[in-house]
């Protein structure tokens, strides 16, 4: 490992237990020592800058020994995977960054947002981090980004899980159409910005509170600061927010489907049921399309940003994949994959 990815490696871990806004639970998620449970105060002070040829990469790291990589989803940063960290960091080095143009990492004006660039950026942050490979886990547009970095990068994925999010054809899916012409047109912000001043309309149906989590409070005050105000910092925040959104046309997906046939990565699909933007159809093309498929777990009830609202169903479910541990005979019955569907 490179001596100075060990000395913040060291770092970090010293800090967790000194961090304000945390309280422990076991680190299963059932009670006892060690992992603290995070608030937006004690992510905040454990994020760090890690410099790469990109830009400066906001990161969040909890545990040790080998590497999961978290990416995640539109508008959101690394704090979607705060309850994840707390959960997995017992068996694995969690890393959570914020993509290019999102959260808080700094990037020029000039950088490149595709979700191309996204998987050459999270490439270049494992090589600085001492990271040959990693479990990948990822939600919503992140999904693009993940799976550009299981072809483009090969050798780098472990295991892969992928919950909600846009799968060959439906990339972007087409709800999407209205947002990434605002975005084009440079004014999209603005809608982020109702968010940020109307708390009602962000949890209502037409804010993201309403239509991508099951409990519109789960877009809590907190996190809606956390998500959106580095977005609107500044005319060049603004900026890359709309290049960001923009940059997922045209669709990137479509070209990569025979590597993913030859994909032989062990891979689980973890789907909420009630997701208008990436329906369960979607979730069974992945199942027959990827050779090393685990199956699919349907979450009954789950929006887009699931994984946020249920972080004790995700560590289950990695645990498993991982091979810790034997499943308990609830999971056993909640997980049984839907029978493949023959490719037509």
């Amino acid at each position: 490992m490179k001596r100075r990815a060990l000395l913040s490696a060291c770092a970090a871990a010293a800090g967790w237990a000194l961090l304000p806004g945390c309280r422990t639970i076991g680190g299963d998620g059932s009670g006892g020592e060690r992992a603290p449970q995070l608030d937006a105060a004690a992510f905040h002070a454990s994020r760090r800058l890690v410099p790469t040829r990109f830009g400066r990469i906001a990161s969040v790291e909890r545990g040790s020994g080998p590497a999961a990589l978290f990416v995640h989803g539109f508008p959101l940063n690394g704090f979607q995977w705060r309850g994840a960290l707390q959960r997995l960091s017992p068996h694995r080095r969690c890393i959570a960054p914020d993509l290019l143009g999102l959260g808080y990492s700094e990037a020029s004006a000039q950088q490149d947002l595709s979700p191309q660039a996204q998987s050459d950026m999270l490439a270049a942050l494992l090589d600085e981090l001492a990271v040959s490979e990693v479990d990948l886990i990822a939600n919503d547009s992140g999904g693009t980004v993940a799976q550009l970095l299981l072809v483009r990068h090969p050798g780098r994925v472990r295991s892969l899980i992928l919950t909600n999010c846009d799968v060959h054809e439906n990339s972007p899916p087409p709800q999407m159409r209205n947002s990434i012409q605002k975005a084009r047109d440079g004014v999209y912000d603005q809608k982020l910005e109702r968010h940020l001043q109307d708390r009602a309309y962000a949890r209502s149906a037409q804010g993201i509170g309403g239509s991508a989590y099951a409990d519109p409070a789960s877009f809590s005050d907190e996190a809606i600061e956390y998500y959106l105000a580095p977005l609107l910092a500044s005319p060049l925040r603004r900026q890359q927010l709309n290049r960001h959104l923009a940059a997922f046309e045209p669709n990137p997906l479509l070209a990569i489907e025979p590597a993913l046939r030859r994909c032989r990565v062990p891979t689980r699909m973890l789907w909420g049921d009630a997701d208008p933007l990436f329906p369960m159809r979607w979730a069974q093309w992945l199942d027959r399309t990827l050779p090393g498929s685990r199956g699919i777990r349907r979450v009954e009830g789950g929006r887009l940003f699931w994984p946020e609202e249920r972080p004790d169903l995700l560590a289950d479910e990695a645990r498993a994949l991982w091979g810790l541990g034997q499943p308990s005979e609830a999971r056993t019955r909640a997980i049984e994959p839907f029978p493949r569907i023959p490719a037509s």
